[in-house]
């Protein structure tokens, strides 16, 4: 039971709802098979030959009929979307004995012998705001609240709302279209269309995700029956993605009409979450997942497209003949509008009864899938987490930023299990991803700033006040959501001390925003904010200045003071070099001229004149501008190949730690001198073996001692690696994984190669002018019952779950694992980070990340909850720790083992073919993709069988799996595939919601064609794969050659021609960099059909639906899973 509770005092000028709108449990209900208010249902309109033919579109000149866009059995039709108006609903306030009356009267035939007209469409309940099938609905016949502000939404009585949908405004996420008809309410959330930077209005009734099924299994019209069945109940079920599509051809004339009907009432305000009916959405666009606007279709016998070129030139294909029609993903979005809960053809496994703890909020939709048979719908891999489905009187505020937004925080499942037992039964992975600094780019909103300095907190476990705490008492206490201890609110809660004045306390940010930043006061400090300090340690031994690391290096530094944050004139910097001695610099010589101490002892090692070795920028700016532009030059001729690293990082730390800081070393060499010595130990016989996992640990425990100090005394270790040959990259990334710092890596790297340099002068400069968190520590607080267990990231764990994180990079990601203590016996659970840090421009701050998740006890509510991307983020981190720790084969046994075990439990408790031989995998809708990016992770360089694999390259690809966000991650895994070279004319263009992208297509060779040109890109490295046969107009487009055979592979820049098509490409690749959110810079290679068979193969094992030895096929995967 929840504790009782008493409400917030009312607001100034509230008046409270009438008693019979408070509604309860079994209060004008409408259930099956009670009586209850009942509404016709309409069938859909049959088809005119003319919407037939606007299914079809003309394939390009010369084309000999029209050819389907898509199907029922493939492309957007297949995803099921909001399912249209809801019926509507009278709207009288009226005693319980009138109501029946009228509810009888309602059910009655009218004179002419057919149903009641049905009330005008503009009283229609909100799509979001309908409870589930089943499930108690209330206020059929009560009157809506005049318009108003929160005060008023909050006095309705309980209703489901999805919780996770981050609406216009919330960090990260863009401002939709507002009709001018809504100015007393707050504006409907994104569609599941939008995501960071785009603002795309999804329009209403347009396929969305729902991984709910149908009564009619989705592929048959309802029949009279049904239809006559529908009319008994209150709501029904939502129409399948048959009669979706049916519903996007309804004649103008009806479109028409309902927009007439909707404005002839301008004053109803919707509710948060209904959406507008803006236009009808153009056939064969899947706009819940389109990624800018849309493309009109051309009818039967319309004019041809255009082609790219005169007749007398040929193109080089027509537009997209060679894929299927996909939804235009250019990346990560964030939740949308869910589709309306609805009952799914597959029954097993769901026990109508048991709503668990949050009866409320009812069954979570779910359906089941067949995984054989068909290609993989890689489009989901960017659909939003399933929606979280709280009881609305979960947040004190009905705020829609209360819950946390998935990219900063998100939970591999979206309702928790009531106990151990069932989270075992289910064998689902519990955990949370977090990312608690990404990057916020142009048009996203900053974390809102508490700058009054009253931070309230429970007394009891600490934890900060957020939007699921109650208030009680009047008003005067508030009770935890964690450990539900009374604490008196704050005096200054309702006052501004800045302006002297009372302030509405339901508009105070902690209450109404789940991420959310403290100024703290100066008891959260125990010494002054720690200013921002960079130490650079270079490495000048031979092979460093061969390669041109040094040089570019330098360069780049000098380019990018500038970028350094320094808002406050604190930041200071210092310089060593190093190869077999150590050279120290005096960056506060009276002379002006830098002045260079070298230390050749280096078994004692000491610091000369350490008090000038560290200055602050703005004053030693021209004495550092000097050495830099020189430092080229000073090693240029030298012949020494030793390495001191080690003594070399000792004294950066000594320099530091006084005030930590940033050491950022670039290393170009193995080190081969005194403490820190390593040794080339790359066996070509180890490699593939059950002893290659030694090579992916460190080799000297010098580096891990070190790091442990490092992170004591607030000092972060970055490691730029570079060299031709071994660098141990095992061992070195090993101090940035113990003091929350990062690693790259440059293999081969040459300056020559104007590719490379780019590279790493972009990286390091992006690298530099992060505003990064400093000397921080970050606690996850969950409700009674739950607890932190494991911890995967780069980060030191300083106690059972207290975090130490000297540095906190932008978009770095951390995953944590969750374990039961005891039973839940509560509705919600909630989970709260704080992460106490300094920002760059010396503040002492708290970000809080607040989650609610509700409780539940059934396990297809499990199921239908999970997220198939925080799963496989946080079974990606799982594997690298196994295979680091144990073995390689130990990993991905693990890894396969928990698809078999996931799909083995849905076979048994969840299908009706629980026992006997199935025909097929099956698993529910939202997980279907799991298997695929499993399968990804196999093949991945981190973790791919093979004695190929350099050590160095593994240990780098791990790094990167253990601490890439998830929107970042999955690309990594399941790379991004288009075709460019019949790509449509809108592609590569510059649209209203910035550069188009093609579509994207499945992982698979048989998509490529000999005439064609492709491009795949995993946030890393980007490759333009061209066919043989590709025609000479393509190639001199694009590459300004004469030919195929004039194309010169490997790494290269695309050059930039007055060409349509090569400006669009550009404008492609650009867009791919730029998209992931990292300051990484993806390479491009060109990849010839014929040319280099390394560069070739490394392309093709990209292609994870193929098989590559000894790998399997996706559908060789998908049978291995089924025979275990």
């Amino acid at each position: 039971m929840r504790p009782a509770q008493q409400a917030p005092p009312p607001r100034p000028g509230f008046r409270p709802p009438h008693p019979q709108q408070q509604g309860h449990p079994g209060q004008h209900q409408g259930h099956p098979g009670q009586p209850g208010q009942q509404f016709p249902t309409r069938p859909t309109p049959p088809l005119s030959s003319q919407q037939q033919q606007m299914n079809y579109r003309p394939v390009g000149p010369g084309h000999n009929g029209p050819r389907p866009m898509s199907s029922p059995a493939q492309g957007p039709g297949l995803v099921q979307g909001q399912g249209g108006p809801r019926p509507p609903m009278q709207q009288q306030h009226q005693d319980p004995h009138h109501m029946q009356h009228q509810n009888n009267a309602m059910r009655r035939p009218s004179a002419q012998g057919g149903q009641q007209a049905p009330p005008s469409p503009s009283n229609q309940r909100p799509p979001m705001a309908t409870p589930p099938f089943g499930s108690h609905q209330q206020h059929l016949n009560q009157q809506r609240p005049p318009p108003g502000g929160i005060q008023q939404q909050r006095a309705a009585s309980p209703m489901i709302r999805p919780a996770n949908l981050p609406p216009p405004g919330s960090p990260g996420m863009p401002r939709p279209f507002q009709s001018p008809q809504i100015q007393s309410r707050p504006p409907p959330p994104p569609a599941a269309g939008q995501f960071a930077g785009q603002g795309q209005q999804t329009v209403p009734g347009s396929p969305a995700i729902n991984p709910m099924g149908s009564m009619n299994g989705g592929s048959q019209p309802p029949t009279p029956r049904m239809l006559h069945q529908q009319q008994h109940h209150q709501q029904g079920p939502p129409p399948t993605s048959q009669q979706l599509h049916q519903q996007q051809q309804q004649p103008l004339h009806h479109q028409q009409q309902q927009q007439q009907q909707q404005q002839q009432y301008p004053s109803q305000p919707p509710q948060f979450g209904q959406q507008q009916h803006l236009q009808q959405p153009p056939m064969g666009q899947d706009l819940g997942l389109m990624a800018g606007p849309p493309t009109p279709t051309p009818q039967a016998g319309a004019q041809k497209p255009k082609r790219m070129y005169p007749s007398g030139i040929s193109a080089y294909a027509e537009p997209a003949q060679n894929y299927e029609a996909t939804p235009n993903n250019t990346g990560f979005q964030h939740p949308g509008v869910p589709a309306p809960p609805a009952m799914g053809g597959q029954m097993g496994g769901m026990n109508l009864n048991n709503t668990g703890y949050g009866g409320s909020q009812g069954i979570a939709p779910i359906s089941t899938v067949a995984l054989m048979g068909s290609a993989p719908k890689i489009y989901d891999l960017d659909a939003p987490p399933p929606s979280i489905r709280l009881p609305e009187t979960a947040s004190i505020t009905q705020s829609p930023f209360a819950n946390c937004d998935p990219s900063y925080k998100r939970s591999t499942l979206n309702a928790i299990p009531a106990t151990s037992q069932l989270l075992t039964k289910s064998r689902l992975p519990f955990g949370l991803v977090i990312t608690p600094y990404r990057s916020v780019k142009e048009g996203d909103e900053p974390v809102p700033v508490v700058s009054d300095s009253i931070i309230a907190r429970c007394r009891r476990c600490r934890t900060y006040i957020n939007p699921f705490v109650k208030f009680v008492e009047g008003g005067q206490r508030w009770k935890c959501n964690m450990c539900y201890t009374l604490n008196e609110v704050p005096s200054s809660f309702d006052y501004d001390s800045q302006t002297q004045q009372p302030v509405d306390r339901w508009q105070r940010k902690e209450l109404n925003h789940a991420v959310v930043e403290y100024i703290a006061p100066t008891e959260y400090m125990i010494r002054p904010p720690q200013p921002l300090v960079y130490m650079f340690v270079i490495d000048v031994s031979y092979p460093a200045i061969q390669c041109g690391m040094v040089a570019t290096a330098a360069t780049t530094i000098l380019e990018s003071l500038d970028r350094i944050p320094n808002d406050e004139g604190r930041t200071k910097v210092g310089i060593i070099t190093v190869d077999s001695s150590i050279h120290f610099y005096n960056l506060k010589s009276p002379s002006g001229e830098p002045q260079m101490m070298v230390v050749s002892d280096l078994e004692e090692a000491f610091l000369p004149q350490p008090q000038d070795l560290l200055c602050n920028l703005s004053e030693c700016r021209s004495v550092l501008e000097a050495l830099l532009n020189r430092m080229s030059d000073m090693f240029k001729d030298t012949q020494n190949v030793g390495n001191a690293l080690g003594p070399a990082l000792n004294s950066a730390y000594k320099l530091v730690s006084p005030i930590g800081g940033k050491i950022l070393c670039l290393q170009a060499s193995l080190p081969n001198l005194e403490a820190g010595a390593l040794k080339m130990r790359e066996d070509p016989k180890l490699l593939g073996t059950a002893k290659e996992s030694t090579l992916l640990q460190s080799a000297s425990s010098f580096y891990k001692s070190l790091a442990v100090e490092c992170s004591k005394s607030q000092v972060c270790v970055d490691m730029f690696l570079f060299g031709s040959q071994y660098s141990d990259v095992a061992t070195l990334s090993c101090l940035p994984r113990f003091t929350g710092g990062s690693t790259f890596f440059y293999p081969a790297f040459t300056a020559a190669k104007s590719e490379d340099a780019l590279k790493f002068a972009h990286e390091l400069a992006e690298f530099l002018s992060q505003r990064i968190a400093l000397e921080a520590v970050m606690r996850v607080r969950a409700s009674k019952g739950l607890r932190m267990s494991a911890f995967y990231g780069n980060f030191f764990v300083r106690s059972t779950d207290l975090l130490s994180l000297p540095n906190v990079p932008r978009d770095q990601s951390y995953s944590i694992e969750v374990s039961f203590d005891d039973n839940l016996n509560i509705p919600v659970v909630c989970f709260q980070t704080a992460l106490l840090h300094t920002s760059s421009s010396g503040e002492r701050r708290i970000r809080v990340l607040t989650l609610a998740l509700p409780v539940t006890t059934s396990l297809s509510e499990l199921y239908a909850s999970a997220d198939q991307v925080a799963i496989a983020t946080l079974l990606a981190c799982k594997g690298v720790e196994r295979g680091m720790n144990s073995k390689l084969d130990d990993a991905r046994d693990a890894l396969t083992n928990k698809v078999v075990d996931l799909l083995g439990v849905y076979k048994t408790h969840m299908t009706a073919s629980s026992s006997g031989a199935t025909p097929n995998l099956q698993i529910c809708d939202n997980l279907k993709l799991l298997p695929l990016l499993t399968l990804g992770m196999l093949k991945h360089v981190g973790l791919r069988a093979g004695s190929q694999i350099p050590s160095d390259l593994r240990s780098y690809a791990m790094h990167l799996l253990s601490t890439l966000p998830s929107q970042s991650l999955i690309p990594f895994l399941h790379p991004r595939f288009y075709s460019l070279h019949d790509m449509p004319e809108h592609c590569g263009t510059i649209g209203a919601q910035g550069i188009e992208m093609p579509q994207a297509m499945n992982l698979s060779s048989e998509r490529l064609s000999r005439s064609g040109l492709f491009m795949l890109e995993d946030g890393q490295n980007i490759f333009l794969w061209i066919g043989r046969d590709a025609v000479p107009q393509l190639c001199m487009d694009l590459f300004g050659v004469p030919d195929y055979a004039s194309i010169r592979g490997g790494k290269t820049t695309l050059p930039m021609l007055e060409t349509d098509f090569n400006q669009r490409v550009n404008l492609i690749v650009g867009k791919a960099r730029e998209m992931r959110r990292t300051s990484y810079y993806s390479q491009l290679y060109v990849v010839k059909e014929d040319g280099d068979a390394a560069l070739r193969l490394w392309f093709l094992s990209h292609l994870i639906e193929d098989r590559a030895e000894p790998i399997m096929s996706y559908y060789q995967y998908l049978g291995h899973l089924k025979d275990r």
